[in-house]
């Protein structure tokens, strides 16, 4: 089987040679110090080729925009920060934290109090054609090489705290809803703009999300995230669905999200990511709503993988598919973007493991 036929079995849940796997940074983007590790172990070849990933990624052509229109609401820092790349596209500033990749987000509407002001924002431009020039031609190139393709249409409740900060989102679903359902449509829009793009383009995995919980549940009720979330995540997958019914809809969330998982499928999400498993059972997950979703992920990269003997990550591995695989429905990942603690011997081994487990039915 191709890449693309191996992801495109297993998301119908139907059998497949063996269970699909890349690194998550492969979709979303490589970590300075992982990129670093993989492109120096790798050489010549890129780490997808390396080690036979099945899902490589697309994204939207960089924006001309001139990043200044942003310093009245950067302080009094705004020049340094333009000058030195720190601010992106929607105008939060990144400034590097003082451990590897970590950053300090400093978010541009925090103290913005007046909500007419809140209004006279200046927005990206994800929804103008330009920025999805050539878009199709570059998907259709990877699935000829065999690929299946992912691309991340970005997130709504993540994004609208970048801009407003954490604290002050959740204080405005609260407090000042006009505020939060503002910023939560703008970002939304793009959201689905972007999906809608992607899917006519033929993108195989639309990718979404929102970190909406932590390792002990949800950081919101229930209430308020169908308030404010959901039906926005709805209109997101019937903007795909009506692009290309055949594209699959991908969300992420860390933390144990399990309450959200029957209204997750409500909506229309076909692949939950990342099962994370400090604080949730995957076995359990799949055995309940395996028939209705796939999972991607599922490999520990706070314990095993940047901590874990290569012995060790190999036993998770093959527990994960051996739990898992059965029945297609799975995409064998670490849960997250690995740690700059993880060896070179771990990844290996991670990859050593889901060659050798072929035969997992």
């Amino acid at each position: 089987m191709t890449s693309r036929e191996r992801v495109l079995a297993a998301l119908a849940h139907r059998p497949s040679d063996r269970v699909p796997r890349l690194l998550y940074e492969e979709a979303i983007g490589y970590t300075p110090p992982i990129e670093r590790l993989l492109r120096e172990q790798c050489a010549p070849k890129s780490p997808r080729d390396y080690f036979d990933m099945d899902i490589t990624s697309v994204t939207f052509q960089t924006t001309t925009l001139p990043r200044e229109r942003f310093a009245p609401w950067l302080g009094a820092e705004a020049d340094a920060a333009l000058a030195t790349g720190q601010v992106d596209e929607w105008g939060v500033r990144w400034r590097a934290g003082d451990f590897h990749h970590f950053a300090q987000i400093e978010s541009p509407l925090r103290r913005v109090e007046e909500f007419a002001r809140v209004l006279e924002y200046p927005w990206p431009d994800l929804d103008q054609p330009c920025r999805y020039a050539g878009l199709r031609t570059r998907v259709e190139e990877l699935h000829r090489q065999g690929f299946a393709v992912a691309a991340y249409a970005g997130s709504v409740f993540e994004q609208s705290w970048y801009l407003r900060g954490l604290e002050q989102t959740m204080m405005d679903m609260a407090t000042a809803p006009k505020v939060a359902h503002h910023l939560f449509e703008r970002t939304a829009a793009f959201q689905q703009h972007a999906a809608a793009e992607f899917a006519r383009a033929g993108v195989d995995i639309i990718m979404t999300g929102d970190d909406i919980a932590g390792q002990k549940g949800l950081l919101m009720r229930p209430e308020m995230w169908r308030e404010f979330l959901k039906w926005r995540l709805a209109a997101t997958v019937r903007a795909v669905k009506e692009a290309n019914p055949a594209s699959f809809v991908f969300y992420h969330s860390d933390g144990d999200i399990e309450p959200a998982i029957p209204e997750l499928i409500e909506v229309g999400i076909d692949i939950l990511n990342p099962v994370q498993p400090e604080c949730m059972d995957a076995a359990a997950i799949k055995q309940h709503y395996g028939n209705r979703l796939s999972f991607w992920g599922t490999v520990s990269v706070q314990r095993t993988m940047p901590f874990g003997s290569p012995a060790e990550v190999r036993a998770e591995v093959r527990a994960r598919i051996r739990d898992m695989g059965c029945g297609g429905g799975f995409i064998l990942a670490p849960a997250h973007v690995l740690g700059p603690e993880t060896p070179w011997e771990n990844v290996l081994a991670f990859f050593e493991a889901a060659d050798d487990l072929r035969d997992y039915s």
